[in-house]
């Protein structure tokens, strides 16, 4: 039998970082929500836990993060900086019966869903996680354990409220790939590599 220790592994996702300006304007909408939801049906996420997931990748062999920095890097070659809108507030899988709240992001020109697709698509040999059937740009705020009917009842009047918001616009020149280590304390978020999103090359003259 071998001793050999387990490979290490970092778990990992790919992620379009949020100017902090929006993140502020985003906590509003979150401390809205926070009165209608007493505490203890939901899991909020904090400020430093606002980001524009592109693929959550789960746990990666440590020795395999240059391979799918260079994989994601390839991917991403083709997209121009994306000029982003985040807007209103909304539930998966919808308001009747919400498990996850959050903050909508997309560009105008519909970028976002192809850069999405491409990512996956390269990154599909380093992760055990499923594809996403339909991506839909957003920021996490919360996680929703279970409503009673008033608790359901207050929800749908605050999300009627929240869903025209706009919360900031942005231009994102580059995607991240970032390492989440777990704590009692909270997910401690640190950026491995950050890829550029230079458009294709300009044509010589």
């Amino acid at each position: 039998m071998s001793d050999a220790p387990a490979p290490e592994t970092f778990r990992l996702f790919i992620a379009v970082t949020v100017p902090e300006d929006i993140k502020t304007e985003i906590e509003k909408a979150q401390a809205t929500l926070r009165h209608a939801l007493p505490k203890e049906f939901v899991r909020w996420a904090k400020r430093e836990q606002f980001h524009l997931t592109l693929k959550f990748l789960g746990n990666v062999d440590a020795q395999r993060v240059q391979t799918l920095t260079d994989a994601i890097r390839a991917a991403s070659q083709g997209f121009a900086a994306l000029e982003l809108r985040a807007e209103r507030v909304g539930f998966f899988p919808d308001l009747r019966s919400p498990r996850v709240v959050w903050a909508g992001v997309h560009h105008r020109q519909e970028q976002l869903p192809l850069l999405q697709r491409a990512i996956e698509a390269a990154t599909h040999d380093f992760t055990a996680e499923a594809s996403e059937k339909a991506f839909t740009g957003h920021i996490t705020l919360g996680r929703i354990k279970g409503l009673r009917r008033p608790e359901a009842t207050a929800l749908t009047e605050v999300a009627s409220d929240l869903a025209t918001r706009l919360f900031g616009a942005w231009t994102a020149h580059e995607v991240e790939l970032i390492r989440s280590q777990l704590s009692p304390t909270g997910a401690r978020h640190t950026t491995l590599a950050a890829i550029p999103l230079a458009g294709p090359p300009t044509a010589s003259a």
